[in-house]
């Protein structure tokens, strides 16, 4: 038997994990036909988690196989729904990043793609403690 329903519970995909998390909204099938599922994907956001970060002043840097990402020859961004997301994934606070990458993001972008290597890069920049 078919789980379909009248009514669907919405989520967004989260654009730094990859998690579906729910948004809170329902979904109503106006043509009174069953045609849902119990959660329906309706765009990207944020999850709990990383929005918190992202109002704590925040960049997520998520990092992404650009060879594997459905970058074309004529596009040089990399859309949600394209990324091949590593898995890896690195906060830096707003001023700390605006200095290391100047004019990349806009000052309310909650996080940007990097390629491979650029979070290896910068944990190296990270001076040793001293045990």
């Amino acid at each position: 038997m078919s789980e379909k329903s009248y009514v669907s519970i919405e989520q967004h995909i989260c654009v730094v994990c990859g998690c579906a998390f729910e948004t809170g909204n329902i979904l109503l099938e106006l043509r009174v036909r069953p045609n849902l599922e119990r959660y329906t994907a309706t765009g990207w956001g944020l999850c709990p988690e990383h929005q918190k970060l992202a109002d704590e002043d925040y960049v997520a840097l998520v990092e992404c196989d650009p060879q594997h990402s459905g970058l074309s020859a004529h596009s040089e961004r990399v859309k949600p729904g394209q990324a091949h997301r590593t898995g890896r994934v690195a906060h830096l606070k707003r001023r700390v990043f605006a200095r290391i990458f100047s004019g990349v993001a806009e000052e309310t972008q909650p996080f940007v793609f990097v390629e491979p290597g650029v979070i290896e890069l910068l944990q190296s920049m990270i001076a040793p403690t001293k045990d």
